[in-house]
């Protein structure tokens, strides 16, 4: 181990010969040397995140070729109107994808705005202001309140110096900090309080120290390093990629046969290859995308009256499929603010008077309202209950002088003129007032054994996850109250606070996992305090236990995976640490929600399948996040993963019924045209069948989607929608084939073959979809007022159009005699009672 490897560990003098420097600085020459050496103090840009490499990206999704394949074989037969609407869907798609995407870039140079640009820095004994880009190790910095801590440093002098590390930890309490060396073999930000890192600030004091690590070696650089990387595609995106690929496998291997074999009986090479085409236009779906982003556009809006704001329409679905959810417990499972809990005196009984004292030693100020600013614990006090019962009392006094609170003596005291004449009131850390007090309440003298036990009170409360303070005062003769009259003081008791849990949280947890979704907690707090409120909110922790960042600092991989997976509650852990149990968690095939709303969450929301901010969130918590939040609250959660469910439902129907109709008819088409001496549909007559059997589907966008469909989350399965297209495609050739054997032994013209086909078809695939988009019983699950009415257009539309001029001059229809429409009725009858049958059986066989 080498100060300049673990600078935390060494003493001043031995990070000092370790960087080969002093507390003069570097020379210039120096610094320019070991400048060339380490390079520039920044987070590098990426450079393969530019516009048109994203906008490649979208145009090579298998999906997107396949419209563009399709539309250009329609211009190219004549169908403009396909080739408008396939057109249409391409832009849309490809433009909404290049847009969700690019905003990543975003999020990087919003994260680089948290780093300053000018420094104070000591060279060759010399101080002056430089570019923080030029900071090199070895350079000595001097920081002062509101400074952005510009490297990681390895503090040397500290005067009083706090710092917030919110931006790495996500707890919002300043650090105190101090120059110690420190026994930490796993250097997590939060135990070591001799340094400061790179992207925090200075929230008190002064300190100067020596640069230790710039870049992208620094704590921060590794946290920017994640957001650099390709970004993350969601379980939907995933899916819709893999199902766009089958498809295309499907569509060129019955395009080709049919082609092919057609072509060697005879039928003509371009009439072959115009039909062959039809077949491959008709499998496409080509409305998927439109159907998909209807659905998804449907969803965001309801999603956003319940205060779920979607950046990324894909994400509407992902919610609805997540299974674990990832978050911190501040703000998430509390109020995200530390209150006054209890004021207990030191024999433990309950003692108002102490918020009193709280109230008159006090460093807050008073905002608008109810509000109080300036240190958490002091807000708390002010903002608390008691605060209005005491303000008659708070009148009758007046402070004469005071004296702050600093980290060497860990409390602050003033001097009070009341009633009871002039005293010294003290507050602070536990063991800091103990130790200057000497009495107990009645005089008596605080012996060994009691100080012990006023100790062993104080840290028992902490293990209950409340932070601790003591109150103690003295009367005082002489109007001083300086620092040194902070002696013999009379111990009263204790303040205790905590972050406390949300009325909501239990509740909204308990919803959750009714909705099969596990919770993680990732918290930056400490064990002690991340139980506590586990405990508060009845959220069960696996095996009692919960692992540490320390614990999880060099874990192998393989025992990662198994603890990440086993146990559900992590405290105290780092950025990284959040990205690495995320990302092992969907390693494991979960589909990972991840919460958060500081810097130091950013890469866990680039990871995880769905992001979620909060609207107060910093920038680039939201610019990483998928889904913000207008409230943190599990409870708006809730009714987005209920809407992603109903979208995923919606979304599905379509899927299942054009998978199943499309290749049922499309293969009696292709196997049809093998045995018959004419083509059994005219590429025309199929484009429009492919049309008009899909107009009723964009209706599905606003249908009901069953109860029992949203209790579990369900993803997509290609072996699922593989059966049910075979299963469910053979039910729809067999009564296609009912219908079309006997016409051919009938004998009947080509052009009256060809219409009570396309007539049985196309009422098929509308008829079906009643009993296909539910896995209840079809007359005990209502369909939409939208889809009903749009079936009952398709359908006059489909019997009535061979009757029309234009379908007889353009489409080469025959008008069909009743008869025959009493037969096609009778087999779309039979064809929806098989499949109402047969899907009961299928989803006992294959449940989704």
């Amino acid at each position: 181990m080498q100060p300049a490897e673990s600078p935390w560990a060494f003493n001043a003098e031995e990070v000092l010969a370790g960087l080969a420097t002093s507390l003069s600085g570097l020379s210039e020459q120096e610094a320019a040397g070991r400048g060339k050496e380490h390079g520039a103090n920044r987070i590098p840009h990426s450079g393969h995140r530019r516009a048109p490499a994203i906008l490649l990206m979208q145009v090579m999704n298998p999906l997107i070729l396949v419209l563009v394949f399709s539309g250009t074989v329609s211009l190219f037969l004549g169908d403009r109107v396909t080739f408008a609407i396939l057109l249409m869907t391409v832009l849309l798609t490809v433009v909404l994808g290049f847009f969700q995407e690019y905003r990543a870039e975003r999020a990087l140079r919003e994260l680089r705005s948290y780093l300053t640009d000018r420094v104070t820095v000591e060279r060759a004994g010399t101080v002056r202001e430089t570019d923080s880009e030029s900071l090199v190790p070895g350079d000595i910095v001097h920081l002062g309140v509101g400074d952005m801590v510009p490297a990681d440093i390895r503090l040397l002098q500290v005067n009083s110096c706090s710092v917030d590390e919110s931006s790495l930890t996500g707890e919002s309490v300043p650090e105190p900090k101090h120059i110690a060396p420190l026994e930490a073999e796993r250097p997590l930000p939060q135990y070591l309080g001799n340094m400061a890192f790179m992207g925090t600030s200075v929230a008190s004091g002064s300190a100067t120290g020596v640069v230790v690590f710039t870049g992208m070696r620094t704590f921060f650089g590794r946290t920017a390093a994640h957001l650099q990387k390709t970004p993350h595609a969601g379980d939907f995106q995933r899916n819709i990629r893999r199902f766009s690929a089958f498809l295309l496998r499907v569509i060129i291997a019955m395009t080709l046969f049919v082609f092919l074999t057609n072509a060697l009986l005879g039928k003509g090479i371009f009439p072959s290859f115009l039909f062959a085409i039809a077949i491959a236009v008709g499998i496409t779906p080509e409305v998927l995308p439109v159907i998909m982003t209807l659905t998804l556009s449907a969803g965001a809006l309801r999603m956003a009256r319940e205060k779920v704001i979607t950046k990324k329409l894909a994400s509407v679905e992902d919610l609805g499929n997540i299974d674990v959810l990832c978050c911190d417990k501040t703000g998430t499972l509390t109020t995200g603010k530390i209150a006054l809990r209890q004021a207990i005196g030191v024999r433990g009984e309950q003692d108002d008077t102490l918020v009193l004292r709280g109230l008159l030693c006090n460093a807050a100020w008073r905002g608008r309202g109810h509000h109080a600013f300036g240190n958490p614990t002091d807000a708390a006090i002010r903002e608390s209950g008691l605060a209005k019962r005491f303000e008659p009392q708070l009148r009758e006094h007046t402070i004469l002088s005071h004296n702050d609170f600093d980290f060497q003596r860990r409390r602050m005291s003033v001097l009070v003129r009341g009633k009871r004449g002039i005293r010294l009131i003290c507050k602070g850390a536990v063991e800091s007032v103990l130790a200057v007090s000497s009495f107990l309440p009645g005089g008596r003298l605080i012996t060994p054994a009691e100080r012990r036990r006023l100790l062993e009170v104080a840290e028992s409360h902490e293990r209950d996850g409340y932070r601790t303070i003591a109150v103690a005062e003295k009367a005082i003769g002489a109007v001083k109250g300086s620092k040194d009259d902070e002696c013999d003081l009379v111990m009263l008791g204790f303040l205790l606070f905590l972050d406390p849990a949300k009325r909501t949280a239990k509740r909204s947890l308990r919803m959750l996992r009714d909705l099969g979704v596990e919770i993680r907690i990732l918290s930056g707090d400490s064990p002690t305090v991340t139980r506590k409120i586990c405990r508060d909110v009845e959220l069960p922790i696996v095996e009692d236990r919960i692992l540490t960042g320390e614990e999880l600092y060099g874990m192998s991989e393989a025992d990662f995976l198994v603890v990440v997976k086993r146990y559900n509650v992590f405290a105290r852990v780092t950025p990284e640490q959040k990205h690495q149990i995320v990302a092992a968690l969907e390693l494991a095939d979960h589909v990972v929600g991840f919460l958060g709303d500081g810097i130091n969450d950013a890469p866990a929301l680039r990871a995880a399948d769905v992001g979620i901010s909060v609207d107060s969130g910093v920038g680039i918590a939201k610019e990483s996040a998928d889904i913000i939040l207008t409230k943190k609250s599990l409870r708006a959660l809730v009714h987005g993963i209920t809407e992603g469910r109903r979208t995923f439902g919606n979304i599905t129907k379509y899927v299942l019924n054009i998978t199943s109709g499309n290749y049922g008819s499309m293969l009696t088409l292709a196997l049809s045209s093998l045995a018959l001496p004419f083509f059994p549909m005219l590429w025309s007559q199929i484009l429009l069948l492919n049309l008009l059997s899909d107009i009723p589907l964009l209706a599905l966008a606003t249908d009901r989607v069953d109860q029992e469909s949203l209790r579990r989350p369900r993803r997509w399965d290609l072996r699922f929608i593989g059966s049910f297209m075979v299963v469910f495609g053979l039910l729809s050739a067999f009564f296609d084939l009912t219908l079309v054997v006997p016409l051919y032994f009938l004998g009947v013209s080509p052009a009256l073959f060809r219409t009570a086909w396309f007539v049985e078809s196309a009422l098929s695939e509308v008829a079906v979809t009643f009993a296909i988009r539910t896995q209840k019983p079809l007359f005990r699950s209502r369909p939409s007022s939208l889809l009903v009415v749009a079936s009952v257009f398709a359908g006059v539309a489909i019997v009535g159009l061979p009757f029309t001029a234009f379908g007889q001059k353009f489409l080469e229809f025959v008008p069909l005699p009743p008869v025959f429409l009493a037969a096609i009725g009778v087999v779309v009858v039979g064809y929806v009672a098989s499949a109402e049958f047969l899907k009961r059986r299928f989803f006992r066989w294959k449940p989704l």
